[in-house]
């Protein structure tokens, strides 16, 4: 089995696939001070015309095993760990109806880091870190898992074992 090592998250490295923010711990310019504080425009999710519907996807610890994948033609995608630290993974959009093993990159996103992931990144629920479940918020356009989530289960050959550092 294909082996992939998790890296840290970095503008540098994620840049190909979307943005990420610090929500928690905001550096950032700041409007007011204490005790309050406003954090402008820390980062963009384009869901086109659609109207943004907010989700939370609850994962349990389970083996760290890359073996189905998504995308999706029309919208962007934002996920934020809430409560726990999660791994999750990516590669570039290819619109094909192969999941590009090869290129799939594992980043490790720390609780209320927000990444928005560009259209067609495939990707799938995140894997919480810890033991604990991980509670993840997802922003996607209403229904996008109905009407524009292409979904590929990965042969049994073809799949990956996720390496912590």
């Amino acid at each position: 089995m294909k082996t992939v090592k998790v890296q840290a998250l970095s503008l540098e490295k994620f840049n190909r696939y979307g943005v990420f923010a610090n929500m928690l711990d905001p550096d950032t310019d700041k409007l007011g001070a204490s005790p309050i504080e406003f954090y402008r425009d820390m980062l963009q999710l384009d869901v086109g015309q659609a109207q943004p519907s907010f989700s939370v996807c609850r994962v349990a610890k389970r083996n760290l095993i890359i073996d189905v994948s998504e995308y999706h033609n029309t919208t962007c995608e934002g996920l934020m760990p809430l409560d726990e630290t999660v791994y999750i993974y990516v590669a570039s959009a290819n619109g094909g109806d192969k999941v590009p093993v090869e290129q799939i990159e594992v980043f490790k996103v720390p609780r209320g880091t927000f990444v928005a992931l560009r259209r067609g990144v495939w990707h799938h629920a995140p894997f919480t870190v810890g033991n604990k479940a991980a509670n993840v918020l997802v922003v996607l356009p209403e229904r996008t898992y109905i009407v524009d989530c292409i979904v590929h289960e990965i042969p049994a050959g073809d799949r990956i074992k996720i390496i912590a550092r």
